[in-house]
């Protein structure tokens, strides 16, 4: 597994795909690390993509700083690590807390870039959402970082995902807790809380955007994407049909698709950032399907738009 020095720290990062092919570059959220991400480096390096997975500071194999990691640090290590992959077309997309640092890049460094995906995102931490963060943050302390997993996974995966894997989910939580250092959880946690509003800047990502976001995210809902579409200029936003937070867990195959398809569109000049919403269609390849006209999209109930 190769490293990358930005500054004095030392990241773990995976490279997958084609040398010269253009490059997906994939930020983490808040807890996870680079195992999240296979079925996405294979189905993307099957379509012709370079794909660069990596952990964060305080993740997995990279550095774990025993202070403060400062979200500034990791935008550096986003940067460095796109500097390292070369001049070939390259993407970034985040999830989560990886979304907010791939928001941050895209504000610094549009230039460096030929499109951003911000998925499950925010750019602006909301009374509900920093609540959540100090609810997570006191269970991580109290209760170490199984517990936090057992809050986790009803907020961020829907019923049915859960009910099929219910003889896994303990093998699945020992692996997250055994590559994540419970400090350097709470260091992140801390980032997380230490946040500060990205909606003024969002007007200067001048890439192409598509958003993506879950139909029944209640962690960060729609209201909190919609920021991002009405911002940022070049941007369209797609409703994952029946998920919740971490959609690209429950429908990587799709959600991967879709990343496909957003920057072969990009390369080809066939994107049209016009700030629609979009629902995604029920398995890859399908059409997208338009938001219908009249209805509001922020709704959960069908109810129309007033003339």
């Amino acid at each position: 597994m190769p490293t990358l020095r930005s500054g004095s720290r030392q990241i773990s990062y995976v490279l997958d795909g084609p040398a010269r092919g253009p490059t997906f570059v994939l930020v983490n959220g808040l807890t996870q690390y680079i195992k999240i991400w296979e079925p996405f480096r294979a189905a993307l390096a099957d379509r012709g993509f370079r794909v660069a997975t990596f952990d964060l500071l305080g993740q997995g194999n990279s550095d774990k700083p025993s202070l403060f990691i400062g979200q500034d640090d990791q935008v550096a290590v986003l940067r460095d690590l796109v500097n390292e992959l070369g001049d070939q077309p390259a993407f970034v997309a985040g999830i989560s807390f990886g979304a907010v640092i791939a928001l941050r890049y895209a504000i610094a460094h549009s230039d460096r870039i030929a499109g951003l995906v911000p998925m499950s995102a925010f750019a602006e931490l909301t009374p509900q959402l920093l609540m959540f963060g100090d609810a997570l943050r006191t269970g991580l302390v109290l209760g170490g970082t199984g517990y936090l997993q057992d809050l986790l996974f009803p907020m961020n995966l829907s019923d049915d995902y859960i009910t099929e894997r219910l003889d896994r989910l303990e093998d699945a939580k020992r692996k997250g807790w055994l590559i994540n250092d419970l400090y350097a959880l709470q260091n992140l946690m801390e980032s997380f809380l230490d946040f500060k509003p990205l909606t003024p800047q969002l007007s200067s990502i001048s890439v192409p955007t598509m958003i993506m976001n879950g139909e029944f995210d209640f962690f960060t809902p729609r209201k909190l994407h919609e920021s991002l579409r009405i911002h940022i200029p070049n941007s369209a936003l797609i409703i994952i049909q029946r998920v919740y937070h971490a959609f690209t867990l429950e429908k990587p195959v799709l959600s991967a698709d879709l990343l496909a398809r957003f920057a072969e569109d990009v390369l080809a000049g066939r994107w049209r950032g016009d700030k629609k919403v979009w629902i995604a269609p029920e398995e890859p390849g399908g059409a997208l399907i338009p938001f219908p006209a009249g209805y509001d999209h922020l709704r959960a109930l069908p109810l129309q738009l007033k003339a």
